[in-house]
């Protein structure tokens, strides 16, 4: 009725992709090389496997199992003995709170005289680099028997100049609450949910638009996870970690070769979960993109329809299968995801290309956070998404840095 050919091309024209065929030829492009990576990955498990259960066939159920003894046999890291390295306050201030300043030139204040909405939730006027105020962050960091699970960031006031409005955001996240008179310990994923939960609050802060409903975060799905997904790599900054990565009850810095052990490990069994992850976006497109008369008529039609569309797409993998079944694949048929679960790859397109950028300025470089702010997190929904990025970059994302990342050349 609307002059699309499917629902996929409805919803890709609003987005960063513009059409189906990119978001195809994306999807396309890594599924040779990542089948290639995970099949790798599924004859050294099964190798290991069959040490652990003589006899026995390795099985999907079996990967994970058997990938944790493999990790802490080759990475030689304790994940518990991290946590007494990764007190919550420390982590906020001399990590996440550090770098946004060595980047933006904002500061940071806790206002105790402002409550929160919750006993644990801690109110922090933002300062631009001029002393002005900018906005305010709300941090609610633990887990309670009312609070969902997950981790998220919300506009509780959107950025105007219209109407002379300035930010207020939260940061939420389910971190274990501490004991009485105890630090709060973090694990290492806490610590990446954290700087990428700041991500978001920081395209909500440092938006700079007319209209509330351009503000911040208003940008399209396949746009709005790339500025968080940026804000992880500081979580992995040397200068950082040696600021923020101390024992909470000495102030001994972190362990160089446990460090070296976190680096080594980063991307660690990336071939099954990119895999399972592109399994899923491609079982999406398939969905959204079929005509109606080969969609399954019946519930017991549902499973062929699904190996088909894998198949066709040279990604089914026995011991592999998409993140989510069709039955309970909530993401795209009541999530407000469908056809565009393809949108998280797309933002980490981005993300890889805009981490190669920095690097090739220093990292934590205060020009380049400058650039970064005003040409891309400042314009928020107000221009569109790929005009902004290429006034940012001065050219399209380069799909090089992703392959090289999910390890596909």
């Amino acid at each position: 009725m609307l002059g699309y050919p499917h629902h996929a091309a409805y919803v890709a024209e609003d987005g960063c992709a513009g059409s189906t065929p990119a978001v195809d030829e994306l999807l396309a492009r890594l599924a040779p090389g990542v089948m290639e990576n995970a099949q790798r990955e599924a004859e050294s498990l099964a190798a290991r496997f069959a040490e652990i259960a003589p006899g026995e066939t390795f099985e999907a159920w079996d990967w994970h199992y058997v990938e944790e003894i493999v990790r802490a046999e080759q990475l030689t890291v304790d994940q518990s003995l991290l946590r007494s390295y990764l007190e919550f306050d420390r982590v906020l201030h001399d990590g996440v709170f550090a770098a946004a300043t060595a980047l933006y030139g904002i500061t940071f204040r806790e206002r105790e005289d402002l409550v929160g909405y919750t006993g644990d939730a801690r109110v922090f006027g933002v300062l631009d680099a001029d002393g002005s105020t900018l906005g305010a962050v709300v941090i609610d960091p633990f887990t309670r028997p009312t609070k969902q699970g997950g981790a998220w960031m919300t506009s509780l006031v959107d950025q105007s100049t219209l109407l002379d409005r300035a930010p207020v955001v939260t940061n939420t996240c389910n971190f274990p609450a501490p004991a009485p008179g105890q630090p709060s310990l973090l694990s290492w994923d806490n610590v990446i949910t954290l700087f990428h939960e700041f991500g978001h609050d920081l395209h909500g802060l440092l938006s700079d638009v007319r209209y509330p409903s351009r503000s911040g975060t208003s940008v399209p799905r396949d746009f709005v996870e790339f500025p968080s997904q940026v804000n992880e790599i500081w979580a992995w900054e040397p200068e950082l970690i040696a600021r923020y990565a101390r024992h909470h009850e000495t102030g001994e810095p972190m362990p160089r070769e446990w460090i070296e052990a976190l680096q080594a490990g980063r991307h660690f069994g990336e071939g099954q979960a990119t895999l399972e992850l592109l399994a899923a976006m491609l079982l999406d497109q398939a969905w959204h993109q079929a005509p109606a008369d080969r969609l399954p008529g019946d519930p017991d039609d549902v499973e062929g329809f699904e190996q088909r569309a894998l198949e066709a797409a040279g990604v089914a993998h026995p011991l592999v299968p998409p993140r989510y079944r069709s039955a309970y694949f909530q993401h795209i048929f009541g999530g407000g995801y469908s056809a565009a679960y393809y949108s998280y790859l797309w933002s980490e397109l981005m993300d890889a290309d805009t981490v190669a950028w920095f690097r090739e300025r220093g990292m934590l470089d205060r020009e380049a956070g400058e650039r970064f702010r005003r040409r891309l997190l400042g314009p928020g929904g107000s221009v569109d998404a790929m005009e902004t990025y290429r006034d940012f970059r001065g050219s399209e994302p380069d799909p090089r840095h992703l392959l090289e990342r999910v390890g596909v050349s």
